[in-house]
């Protein structure tokens, strides 16, 4: 089995439901030592197939009007019984939290590391920490709510979409057809 990694940056992350598999990693960014320099708007120039795309907290990263393209990528380099999982922020998460919590758009809302935090103001248009440093990768240029992001996905051609919050994120598993037993099995659905 082999995943493609859309966007994971240097670290190569994966979650344990992709213990064993193959993984190509794809980022924009050559410093970051990809296995495959590639804008993710260019999926259709792949011509590999794979059982799975994983995609997370890098959607964000395009412009609505990109979205489209991005995601009929991804269906184009799945095989016929492939999928893709997909975190985003969660911005109806991200709105009514920020309403509530009388916080400011440059508080912390949770740190991501020790010493690393990330504001409202990061969560809604990137990394400011990132970007500051020259790196305009970490720039959001769209955002979901879960119901945007299973429609992004249906119009996108998968078959079957689940769409789920984790408080502050989204995630969401797309299936070009059915998903079989086994895929529900692996990834606890």
């Amino acid at each position: 089995m082999i995943v493609l990694n859309v966007g994971g940056g240097a670290s190569r992350y994966l979650p344990s439901q992709y213990d064993g598999w193959s993984q190509d990693l794809l980022d924009i960014d050559p410093q970051v030592k990809p296995d495959i320099v590639c804008d993710a708007k260019q999926l259709r120039k792949l011509t590999k197939k794979y059982d799975a795309v994983f995609c997370s907290h890098n959607l964000e990263h395009f412009y609505k009007h990109e979205v489209p393209v991005v995601l009929e990528g991804f269906t184009h380099v799945l095989n016929d019984n492939g999928f893709a999982q997909v975190s985003v922020p969660n911005l109806g998460w991200l709105m009514e939290h920020f309403v509530k919590s009388g916080l400011d758009i440059d508080d912390a809302v949770y740190e991501c590391a020790p010493g690393q935090p990330i504001s409202y103001h990061d969560m809604l248009y990137g990394w400011g920490k990132m970007m500051r440093g020259g790196n305009a990768f970490y720039a959001h240029k769209c955002g979901f709510t879960e119901k945007s992001l299973g429609k992004a996905l249906s119009r996108a051609g998968f078959k079957k979409v689940m769409v789920a919050e984790d408080s502050m994120n989204l995630i969401a598993y797309a299936f070009k057809s059915a998903p079989t037993k086994a895929q529900t099995r692996q990834l606890g659905l």
